[in-house]
């Protein structure tokens, strides 16, 4: 799939949501951040629960400006930037923006769409059957890879042999499944040390 809305230089982009929380997975589990979620996705996860991300048209174009002067009503230091699939879009002017006042900046994606911008942290979140831009290998900075059953392990373990540097490595059990795949991913990674778990935390805390 073509990245959608190029012709704009990413000055507007199609925003779900924007929301000052706390993150839940991965390696910043617990830190305060601005999150801006993007709409439009080109991988369709069958467990994705944020399905209404996925198409593009049912979001407000807004202005990046606009956006960082939301994120300087709160005081946030760090912004994530999420979707969807945010890679669909040209990022280097959000990011910019973002850099110009001194936020740190975090990409999460699935790596199915080419990188733009420059990201302080990017967590790679690869998905079955789908293409991954080998650049997203050289410089994300952590996978995490969603644990639908036992297959999944043998994948993610194909997606981090393909890291070309140290980078932390994350199993984080689909939330519909948790209760099945839970003693699974423990079991896994009492064998296989290198590698953590990642709980989405925020919807045990249920905050956004």
């Amino acid at each position: 799939m073509k990245a959608f809305n190029i012709s704009n230089q990413g000055k507007t982009l199609p925003i779900m949501e924007e929301f000052y929380s706390l993150q839940g997975e991965g390696h910043h589990t617990g830190k305060a951040a601005y999150f801006l979620r993007i709409g439009g996705c080109d991988v369709g996860c069958s467990f994705c629960d944020v399905k209404e991300s996925w198409n593009p048209d049912l979001h407000p174009l807004v202005a990046v400006d606009d956006v960082i002067k939301h994120i300087s009503e709160t005081k946030a230091d760090t912004v994530v930037v999420t979707g969807g699939e945010p890679c669909l879009y040209n990022l280097s002017y959000l990011c910019e923006q973002l850099s110009k006042q001194g936020l740190v900046r975090h990409l999460e994606t699935s790596g199915s769409e080419p990188l733009s911008g420059q990201w302080d942290w990017i967590c790679l979140s690869p998905k079955k059957g789908t293409y991954i831009h080998p650049v997203f290998y050289t410089l994300a900075n952590e996978l995490k890879v969603i644990i639908q059953d036992s297959s999944d392990i043998a994948r993610a373990e194909e997606n981090a042999s393909c890291m070309h540097h140290h980078s932390d490595l994350f199993l984080q059990p689909e939330w519909s499944k948790r209760g099945k795949v839970m003693p699974l991913i423990v079991d896994y990674i009492l064998q296989h040390p290198q590698w953590k778990i990642s709980l989405q935390s925020h919807k045990y805390m249920r905050i956004p």
